[in-house]
């Protein structure tokens, strides 16, 4: 293709910075503080000092949140880790929650070239109706698991909110705690799918820089930088118990993106105190047709930066260690900072049932492929309890 050619369809791009029909605008200041704040965070200006002093400190501020993101504190990780470790046992004690996801759909109407289901990929699209969800469900709740994530592709035209609200009331018959990961809805839509089960949702805002968010979302509703920015809010305005934050580490520069997901969670944390906040921190994993994807200088360490310092700053809140890291890596950070982790996962559409005909592709390649029983007797081994739920409904 020439270049004449791609400038051409470049400018033919909707812009990512404009609401679209139909989509909710909220007034609020929050996206525009957290972008502020990380396009002026400077983490070469951190010294030693700054970080020793915080981790002296009793609370963690947004700028010592900087000082133990920054290059300055990778020396200070054994100090981090037990700080972190401390925070952790103090308000979680020894539980480990558990649960694992459920992709019902793999249609999406994105083009983002990182992801497995992006709308150019050739893959094998599904989607799981009514009654093979229940299967799939009453398949999942036999390992004793009790807290679910749905999952879909970005598509309303395969995916519609009516559609997801009706596998949350089936996820209802098997599952205490119900969680979304699916594409960004007005709030109204939010409280629709609360009022069909649902407790929580998570949105990974992938990079927090809007220009480089424009060059990796090509095409479709999720495009549009401030609407996703502002999902968990108008998830919380819906009644949603609680919302998740991510960025998806190694796309953009991974310092930058975890102050701004740490920021933005402890701002609505302040306007709505009722919230359950929640943390994932996913590095980039090859996806079908494409297995360079990588994260771009998020090593071990660095994630491991990333994960204490939320947990530093954010003491109360949940983190989630994924499959995207391999069994070593996530038994040691669950015995650090994460208080939740996946087990008996599939990230492919209809797996969890033999002979099934309407299966399709993953969306990523995960590292860590143990069941249910097996992350069980993990947790235990390091000393931990596993809990399937501690919620109770009166």
């Amino acid at each position: 293709m020439s270049q004449e050619i791609k400038e051409d369809k470049k400018e033919n791009r909707i812009d990512h910075m404009t609401y679209l029909p139909g989509m909710e605008k909220l007034e609020s200041d929050i996206g525009q503080k957290v972008i502020e704040r990380m396009e002026a965070y400077d983490y070469n200006k951190y010294t030693e000092k700054d970080v020793k002093a915080a981790l002296a400190h009793e609370v963690c501020t947004p700028e010592d949140f900087e000082a133990l993101l920054s290059p300055a504190a990778l020396p200070f990780l054994e100090e981090m880790a037990q700080r972190a470790q401390r925070e952790t046992r103090k308000h979680f004690g020894n539980s480990i929650y558990m649960f694992t996801p459920l992709y019902i759909a793999n249609y999406c109407e994105n083009y983002c070239v990182y992801c497995g289901f992006n709308c150019h990929n050739k893959i094998r699209r599904a989607k799981l109706e009514q009654e093979q969800i229940e299967q799939e469900m009453q398949e999942i709740a036999k390992s004793g698991l009790q807290e679910i994530l749905i999952l879909t592709g970005e598509s309303r035209k395969m995916s519609d909110v009516k559609y997801i609200g009706e596998a949350c009331r089936i996820a209802k018959k098997y599952f205490k705690v119900i969680g979304l990961e699916v594409y960004p809805m007005n709030s109204d839509e939010y409280a629709y799918l609360h009022e069909c089960g649902a407790d929580y949702i998570t949105v990974f805002q992938e990079t927090y820089h809007s220009e480089k968010y424009e060059t990796l979302h090509r095409a479709g509703h999720k495009r549009i930088f401030p609407y996703r920015l502002n999902a968990q809010e108008r998830a919380l305005k819906g009644g949603m118990r609680g919302v998740g934050f991510a960025a998806l580490l190694g796309l953009d520069d991974f310092r930058k993106d975890a102050l701004a997901t740490g920021y933005h969670a402890y701002l609505l944390q302040r306007k709505y105190p009722h919230a359950e906040i929640a943390f994932s921190c996913p590095r980039l994993r090859p996806i079908i047709n494409n297995e360079e994807i990588n994260p771009r200088d998020v090593h071990e360490p660095q994630l491991l930066q990333v994960i204490t310092a939320y947990r530093i700053f954010m003491p109360f809140a949940s983190i989630t260690i994924s499959t995207r890291e391999c069994e070593r890596v996530r038994n040691n950070v669950i015995k650090i900072a994460a208080t939740k982790i996946s087990a008996g996962v599939s990230v492919g559409i209809g797996e969890h049932i033999e002979d099934n005909e309407n299966v399709g592709d993953a969306q990523f390649e995960i590292s860590d492929g143990r069941n249910v029983e097996e992350v069980y007797q993990a947790i235990q081994n390091e000393g931990l309890q596993p809990v399937m739920s501690d919620y109770i409904y009166v």
